[in-house]
């Protein structure tokens, strides 16, 4: 699954000069939690959340001064943003960013990995959409059927070329159970490694088996290997 297909096209946004008054509106009244700051060319310059809003709320002296920065920064951090007036000076920047046609699980890692809970999507340097962390657990929650079918054609078919009739294949509750024979070790290893990145799945069970090892003449793989193809 791509990140297109779980992203909102219609984006609320703001320019770098948007008060920060302005931008605390915009998120209450469309009850969402960050929008992108994007440039007279529509690219995204960085992203404005409602944590970094409540810095205002802290009631912070813009310059405090000597001991007193001390306190502050030891109890808050760097307190700069509390003085914040614009997007541009509350923001985030630069913004964490995806592409459209990125996999759903490099959507996942991204935000975990820099600990956000949106990204921009960007095609061209523009913004495309906008994915959050509410749709990944969404797209989680997919039903068995679907789970197979994006198994059977994005993962087997499209991605390693492996023929869906020459597997059996079972999804049950988001449990995938897969059993055939491939041609090689690396097949089996490259099947069971893209199927636990599909969105709905729990766990997987392989019993697949292979024509020829070829574990001598390769390194392991690892998820972080794999391209991002589906």
């Amino acid at each position: 699954m791509r990140v297109e297909q779980l992203m909102t096209t219609d984006v609320v946004t703001v320019t770098p000069e948007t008060s920060l008054k302005e931008v605390a509106q915009l998120l209450v009244a469309n009850r969402i939690a960050g929008v992108p700051v994007c440039d007279t060319d529509g690219e995204v310059v960085g992203v404005v959340s409602e944590a970094d809003v409540l810095w205002k709320e802290l009631g912070l002296p813009e310059t405090a001064g000597g001991f007193l920065d001390r306190i502050l920064e030891s109890a808050y951090g760097n307190t700069e943003r509390a003085s914040a007036l614009t997007a541009a000076e509350a923001m985030t920047s630069p913004a964490i960013t995806i592409a459209p046609d990125s996999a759903v699980a490099r959507a996942a890692e991204l935000m975990i990995e820099h600990r956000v809970n949106r990204l921009p999507v960007v095609a061209g340097g523009r913004l495309v959409g906008i994915v959050a962390r509410a749709d990944l657990v969404r797209a989680f929650t997919r039903s068995d059927e679907e789970i197979e079918r994006e198994i059977s054609t994005d993962v087997l078919l499209r991605t390693l070329w492996v023929d869906p009739g020459a597997v059996s294949l079972v999804v049950f509750d988001g449990k995938v159970k897969i059993a055939g024979r491939v041609d090689n070790r690396t097949t089996a290893d490259l099947v069971e490694a893209y199927i636990r990145r599909v969105p709905g799945v729990v766990s997987v069970h392989s019993e697949l088996t292979w024509a020829i090892d070829d574990q001598a003449h390769r390194t392991a793989v690892s998820a972080d290997q794999l391209p991002q193809r589906f």
